[in-house]
């Protein structure tokens, strides 16, 4: 099979699970991929502002904020705006429920509700190890997503208040708050349309639960060693982990670089 393109989920996946560092195997499998043809696109949880060192590498194409908004250089392809009276409604119920709520523009805010459950999950998803800024203005802003911290238990008086909205949980502590459907496999969609490409000639990494529907939808799927349990479950194949040179050993299993 010939492949076109291939994406790549970032923490945990492109970076070392352990320090959030790019190897040097890496960073020259993507250059390899690039030299020879193939176009690399990053599918991230992370927003665009926090990719500065992937765009050093070359990447010129993101899928951010788990599929809520895509870019190819300064176009973009798709995004999911959220209605201000939704952002500004949640963002106050979260704040009275003293529940952690981060907002994707191209950038990532808080509603400034700091506990360190809040700070774990922000570390284990963004190799984050403080807290982001507060918004004041974020409700007269376009946000792409909102990310809602909190348990199983406190989600249902959020169902209750906004039937109308949906929480989808990608993560223990995390969940999408969604006034339409997002997903990194959505937005991969649009991408191999962008590029004319057949989902069968596109490759996806990924470690989490949020890249199992992307490594579906590809032809081939690969899931990191350091990876969740069900996604290996749906991966054509399981890599090293993500500091054992995971990327570079499945490139070189495919033959795409040597």
């Amino acid at each position: 099979m010939t492949y076109k393109i291939v994406f790549f989920d970032v923490d945990g996946t492109l970076t070392n699970y352990q320090d959030g560092s790019i190897s040097t195997s890496t960073k020259k499998a993507i250059q390899m991929l690039k030299n020879s043809g193939i176009r690399v696109v990053a599918a991230t949880g992370r927003p665009l502002s926090m990719c500065a060192e992937l765009i050093d590498l070359g990447i010129d194409t993101f899928i951010t904020a788990n599929g809520a908004y895509v870019k190819h250089q300064d176009q973009i392809i798709h995004k999911t705006p959220v209605t201000r009276a939704i952002v500004k409604e949640v963002n106050e119920f979260a704040c009275e429920n003293q529940h952690s709520l981060s907002f994707f523009t191209e950038v990532l805010s808080m509603n400034g509700i700091q506990n360190p459950t809040t700070l774990k999950a922000l570390n284990e998803t963004l190799s984050l190890n403080e807290f982001p800024n507060t918004d004041e203005e974020i409700i007269n802003k376009e946000v792409y997503l909102m990310c809602l911290y909190a348990d199983k238990k406190s989600i249902e008086k959020y169902v209750h208040k906004f039937p109308h909205l949906k929480f989808k949980r990608w993560h223990p502590f995390i969940l999408n708050v969604l006034e339409q459907d997002v997903s990194k496999s959505i937005a991969v969609k649009k991408v191999l349309e962008h590029f004319d490409i057949h989902s069968s000639e596109a490759i996806a990494f990924g470690d989490g639960e949020n890249d199992i529907d992307m490594l579906e939808l590809v032809g081939y799927g690969i899931a990191m060693g350091n990876g969740h349990e069900s996604l290996k479950m749906v991966a054509n194949f399981i890599t090293k982990n993500s500091n054992e040179d995971g990327i570079e050993f499945a490139l070189q299993k495919l033959e795409l670089i040597k």
